[in-house]
């Protein structure tokens, strides 16, 4: 409980975090009882209370709505910026496609899906090494697709 009340700031929440940390921590003791249970426990505190900062953080659709209808000028970007985003969007989709496959499947588990080289490898079948060449050849061939220079890693695109 002193950990919940130091590091939350309503101390009136403090008793629900409490359940919510006991709750969890029941349901995966039930299928294991974790070797070092006090380390756990304040595991499970500090990502009980990450959630539901996550959670009171997120603006709720009735008050997006009601600061619409304010007046309020939003932080939109202006068209000229949305076209050119636009625009950018389509040109680096151009060059994923230009990649051969394995270095855009590899690449694209990589830097948008956020994958470990680990996962990449078992999915793709390969070694951790390949992965990490792919990731990394790929990177500067897309560099030079999008800038139009070549690096020295870049090359000719032989990428074979």
């Amino acid at each position: 409980m002193r950990y919940l009340r130091k590091n939350w700031r309503n101390e009136s929440d403090v008793e629900d975090l409490r359940q919510e940390v006991y709750a969890q921590v029941l349901r995966e003791a039930e299928s294991e009882i974790p070797q070092r249970a006090k380390a756990f426990l304040f595991a499970k505190a500090r990502n009980v209370m990450i959630d539901r900062f996550r959670k009171e953080n997120v603006i709720p659709i009735e008050l997006g709505m009601d600061m619409e209808l304010s007046g309020v000028p939003a932080d939109e970007p202006g068209p000229e910026r949305t076209t050119y985003a636009r625009h950018t969007l389509r040109r680096l989709q151009l060059a994923l496609n230009e990649l051969p496959p394995r270095y855009r499947e590899a690449l694209l588990m990589a830097r948008v899906n956020g994958l470990s080289r680990r996962e990449i490898a078992q999915r793709m079948g390969i070694s951790e090494q390949a992965v990490g060449n792919y990731v990394h050849r790929g990177m500067f061939v897309l560099a030079d697709l999008l800038y139009g220079e070549r690096t020295i890693l870049g090359g000719e695109h032989d990428l074979s």
